[in-house]
């Protein structure tokens, strides 16, 4: 599993501003979508990201104690799911690229 937290700019003001879960080796990716309160699989969005030269500065990469704690600021108060949870949420998955939400509010 590989976590990154996401800046709104390059200069990282105003703390994280997102979450990125991966299985990169599976292609997998889960998101915290703030329109609909919850995680959401987007694998397509997290490497277009990921892999845009423009963002270099705006994300980086964590352990997942860091992950844990960027996850309630970012989230408002939702806690990182375990990484059994993201699992089968990835599992869930039927391997599309559209986003699909979990856990909404």
């Amino acid at each position: 599993m590989t976590y990154y937290v996401i800046y709104r700019n390059d200069e990282r003001v105003g703390g994280p501003a997102g979450l990125f879960i991966m299985d990169v080796g599976a292609g997998k990716a889960i998101l915290w979508d703030h329109r609909s309160r919850g995680w959401a699989f987007d694998p397509g969005l997290v490497v277009r990201f990921v892999n845009d030269y423009r963002n270099i500065d705006r994300f980086e990469t964590v352990d997942r104690a860091t992950a844990e704690n960027v996850a309630v600021t970012v989230t408002g108060g939702t806690a990182l799911p375990d990484e059994e949870g993201i699992r089968a949420m990835f599992a869930a998955t039927s391997g599309g690229g559209g986003r699909q939400p979990f856990g909404q509010r």
